[in-house]
């Protein structure tokens, strides 16, 4: 396992796939790497490639409000992606991107020692919950694994094209709200 200098410096000399030889920047994540919650996402998109940073576009901007409209502090949470590199055209990366950057991703938990984790998407959930699962089917529902609780979600780019997802969602991030705040508490007690 790299340290955070390490784990850096070997997203931004990595190549082992063909996304590394497109990218403008590497997106490795941004918030607290500290954090209780870890949020993870697909990949970085068009504004995320040009900024170097997770989750900076429309969907970004998105997570944002509803993040501040569930009083989650900044400071409890980090976000990151499957893949550190923009797929071309945003496209889905392929079984042979994500496992290609799974083990940077495993490093950022390592680090990060979060107690939850929020797949937002079904790329997320299928990479770190089940290959064979739905996102309609288990979203929203709380599954433990290796002392973690993981939540399945929509991701928020859906919520732009399907405002239907809205309610489902903001009911998803009301059970994370519940669970932050309860380890919070007992982290504080």
């Amino acid at each position: 396992m790299y340290n955070w200098e390490e784990l850096i410096e070997a997203c931004e000399n990595c190549y082992k796939c063909d996304l590394g030889k497109t990218r403008k920047n590497i997106v490795i994540g941004r918030g607290n790497r500290n954090a209780v919650m870890m949020l993870v996402g697909e990949g970085p998109g068009e504004q995320e490639d040009i900024q170097g940073l997770p989750f900076v576009g429309a969907a970004g901007k998105l997570l944002d409000l509803l993040l501040k409209g569930m009083r989650i502090p900044e400071d409890k949470y980090y976000i990151a992606n499957i893949v550190k590199c923009r797929p071309p055209h945003n496209r889905v990366p392929t079984d042979d991107e994500a496992e290609t950057c799974l083990p940077y991703l495993r490093n950022q938990v390592f680090l990060i020692k979060p107690r939850i984790i929020v797949c937002l998407g079904a790329t997320a959930m299928k990479y770190i919950v089940d290959r064979n699962a739905k996102i309609t089917q288990i979203r929203g529902q709380w599954i433990e694994r290796k002392g973690y609780w993981i939540m399945p979600t929509f991701h928020p780019a859906a919520l732009l094209r399907d405002e239907s997802k809205k309610i489902l969602m903001w009911q998803d991030f009301k059970r994370v709200k519940q669970r932050l705040d309860e380890i919070c508490q007992n982290q504080s007690s």
